[in-house]
């Protein structure tokens, strides 16, 4: 019997929901690469298999004449090579290692636009293979996926099932976030974005829940909890960041870790958490309630998931020309409101404390442009693995 990583969490979710909020740790093995094949399928589709170790985390992405396939964790191998097979759309594939991420690009003959679910596969591991991703497509296919999307005809425009989506504005009420020089606050910033956001997604069918809909504080474990209820799919929490240096800017994505990636997302994640002591004992309550142990199995299946999300989502911001702050695009760190079994990322939208992006921050037409990248790499986002 195949179980999803989905499944294992519903499955585990029943044993554990007695205690509302429950720790989950940002920890996976690194994966290896194992191989890379093309073939021909029936109806002349190319097909693409590259097969890993351990259960990939992956992302896609379709330049002109080329398929990239992003893979977290996962370092470059000179010693794999493709086998390809003749008659195929892909005339070469090379590895490119970006940052901890293994990037496999596939030149093709003929461009392809964005690949429907039905022609993505992720193989369990059977008898000498090991797990595989394996992508067909075809230029007939594909040029059918774009008349539809240009169109808007055909399945592919919008999700065929309701996935929930947790969208939280961090701070709120008597906790305000970090201050710009200007008096710009961050608990208006992300709650005007996360009210944007929330209408585009219902806009494109999802189900949405925001944790705060106006100006109400929120414990840390109450925006955890308020998601688990839900039986959210993806949370997303929503932030405005500061720096001692003004001249620091751009957006950052956080996923959990028990153990920061560097000294900065360490003081950002103890910064963040310490909204909860604003309360007289909300801390300390927060600490004792997480205690209870999820098995390694949802600690890795709900760790593969958000870092899966959390490099889409950078990769979505990069799209739309949303400035990044300088350092690797995903980073890892201790964030309370991220403690559940629900798979999420901590969005820094932009930086506070910098004059020029305080004023960027505050107007519609950016915040828009935020929005849009968030829904486009929730879109890109697989729900079903």
């Amino acid at each position: 019997m195949k179980i999803s990583r989905r499944t294992l969490l519903k499955i585990s979710g029943v044993t554990v929901m007695a205690s509302a909020v429950l720790p989950r740790v940002a920890f996976a093995a690194r994966n290896s690469l194992r191989s890379m094949r093309t073939g021909i399928q029936p109806g002349n589709k190319t097909r693409l298999v590259i097969e890993t170790a351990l259960r990939p985390s992956y992302t896609l992405s379709y330049p002109e004449k080329q398929l990239v396939v992003d893979i977290a964790n996962t370092a470059a191998d000179s010693s794999v090579s493709a086998k390809l097979a003749s008659g195929t759309l892909v005339s070469s594939v090379k590895q490119v290692q970006s940052g901890d991420r293994l990037r496999i690009v596939a030149t093709l003959n003929k461009s392809i636009t964005e690949l429907p679910k039905s022609q993505i596969m992720l193989l369990e591991p059977n008898g000498d293979n090991d797990y595989r991703l394996v992508l067909d497509f075809s230029a007939s296919s594909a040029e059918k996926i774009a008349s539809a999307v240009t169109t808007g005809t055909g399945t592919t425009a919008k999700p065929q099932q309701k996935n929930i989506i947790i969208i939280d504005p961090g701070h709120g009420g008597k906790d305000p976030g970090c201050i710009g020089k200007n008096g710009t606050r961050e608990k208006d910033i992300v709650l005007s974005v996360g009210r944007k956001l929330k209408a585009k997604l219902d806009e494109a069918g999802f189900k949405t829940y925001m944790t705060r809909t106006g100006d109400k504080y929120l414990k840390l474990a109450e925006r955890a909890e308020f998601a688990e209820n839900r039986k959210g799919d993806l949370f997303i929490s929503l932030h405005a960041n500061a720096n001692p240096s003004r001249s620091v800017k751009g957006f950052s994505i956080y996923t959990l870790s028990e153990k920061a990636s560097d000294e900065e997302a360490k003081k950002l994640a103890e910064s963040e958490n310490a909204a909860d002591k604003i309360g007289v004992d909300g801390f300390t309550e927060f600490e004792k309630e997480i205690r209870a142990a999820l098995s390694s199995l949802q600690q890795h299946a709900v760790a593969e998931m958000s870092e899966e999300y959390a490099n889409g989502c950078a990769r979505a911001f990069r799209s739309n020309k949303i400035e990044a702050q300088p350092g690797p695009g995903v980073r890892h760190a201790p964030f309370a409101v991220l403690r559940s079994t629900v798979p999420g990322a901590l969005i820094e939208l932009g930086h506070l404390s910098n004059n020029s992006e305080e004023r960027l921050l505050k107007t519609s037409e950016h915040q828009d442009k935020l929005v849009a990248a968030i829904v486009r790499s929730i879109k890109n986002y697989n729900f079903d693995v």
